[in-house]
This record gives structure tokens, sequence and C-alpha cells, in this order.
């Protein structure tokens, strides 16, 4: 990652790749998953613990990781929020 100065540059050079990965999980019927969860499912189980990842590694993981995987990831992450019945009208 030396070539960038911050994650977000980094995020906005991943974001094709991101958006590929997003397009063929809709066309496998996950129309919810973002580009954004796709990112976070990475960045906090993959290349949590990772060093020196280098594009190509990074385009590799959001190309090539499981989709039900990320669905997974995205379903704990919604669990975790805390919802509340409204009795009130």
């Amino acid at each position: 990652m030396d070539e960038f100065q911050t994650v977000e540059e980094l995020y906005e050079r991943l974001k094709p790749a991101l958006h590929t990965k997003r397009e063929e999980m809709r066309r496998a019927g996950y129309e919810y998953v973002k580009s954004e969860d796709i990112w976070n499912y990475l960045k906090e189980s993959i290349w949590k613990k990772a060093t020196n990842l280098s594009l190509y590694q990074m385009v590799s993981d959001i190309l090539n990781t499981d989709d039900v995987e990320i669905d997974a990831y995205l379903k704990e992450k919604l669990n975790m929020r805390n919802r509340t019945v409204y009795f009130q009208e």
C-alpha cells in the first residue's frame, strides 16, 4: 500500500473491481450487497492481518471471494444492530 497516501485513495483505486464483484453478486441473487459491504468484509476479515499487499492481490481477493462469505458477513453485521418493536402509532 506504499503507493497510496490514504486508505481512501486505495478504496478509490479498487472501486472498479468492487463494482464488478457487486454486479456479479447481483446476477447471482445478492441484490442488496453494496460495494461498501464487499470492501468492509475484505478489510475486516481478509486483509486485517495482511502486510505488503499488492494491488493485483487485492483485486484478486475482491473478484475471487466467495459470495456466501460476503453475504454471511453482511447478515451478521445487520443482526448486530439494535432492533426495537415500536408500539406507538
